[in-house]
């Protein structure tokens, strides 16, 4: 009973095969008759399995849209520090002049050094108020830019697969999807040079 089992199950799985391979080679005759699907060498899987990957840390790194965004991403960040550095060093300078006096009975009264004291105690929470919302829009506008050039390579990735018409393009950011795969997987220069292609530089702006 367990050979004819061990039969059965070796039957199965051979139909399994088949059918992947037939259901496949049915999909890529059908594409053909609309649009012109990329060659593969004799022997080569990615025939079988018309998958991709985009390697996005080299993509980034070249893509001169992001590139562009992220130049005017640190354009905003050292604004935004150099602000936040001279406000610090204000505050700092008045509270050790406020120490000085103090320390020399320089005030008129006590009621004027209490005065003096509540003003840098607020100019203290509007400094940690002024950062903090600095923080956010910072942390706004990244989160728009990323969204944007997300947005963009999508829109090309779909351009580009009207014509690759690949089943799944997986992200290899950092090996997080892909651990090994051949390079004939790997369409990111592709990819890149259409989103180059298609890049206009207002549009980092």
């Amino acid at each position: 009973m367990k050979n004819i089992s061990y039969v059965i199950n070796g039957v199965l799985a051979v139909a399994i095969i088949v059918l992947f391979i037939l259901f496949f080679t049915s999909n890529k005759k059908n594409s053909e008759e609309s649009v012109t699907s990329p060659s593969f060498s004799k022997g080569d899987s990615t025939g079988v399995l018309p998958i991709a990957y985009v390697n996005m840390d080299s993509l980034l790194m070249n893509y001169t849209y992001a590139k562009d965004a992220n130049e005017v991403l640190m354009k905003k960040y050292n604004s935004m520090n150099t602000t936040l550095t001279q406000k610090q060093r204000q505050f700092e300078s008045e509270v050790a002049d406020f120490q000085r006096k103090a320390q020399n009975n320089a005030f008129l009264s006590q009621e004027r050094m209490e005065q003096e004291s509540v003003r840098l105690r607020k100019m203290e929470a509007d400094l940690h108020t002024t950062a903090e919302k600095m923080r956010e829009d910072y942390v706004i506008e990244q989160n728009k830019t990323n969204a944007q050039v997300t947005d963009s390579v999508r829109t090309c990735l779909k351009i580009y697969n009207k014509v690759a018409n690949y089943q799944i393009i997986f992200n290899n950011l950092g090996l997080d999807n892909v651990l090994l795969a051949k390079d004939s997987y790997d369409i990111t220069k592709d990819v890149l040079a259409l989103l180059n292609a298609r890049y206009k530089p207002e549009a980092a702006k």
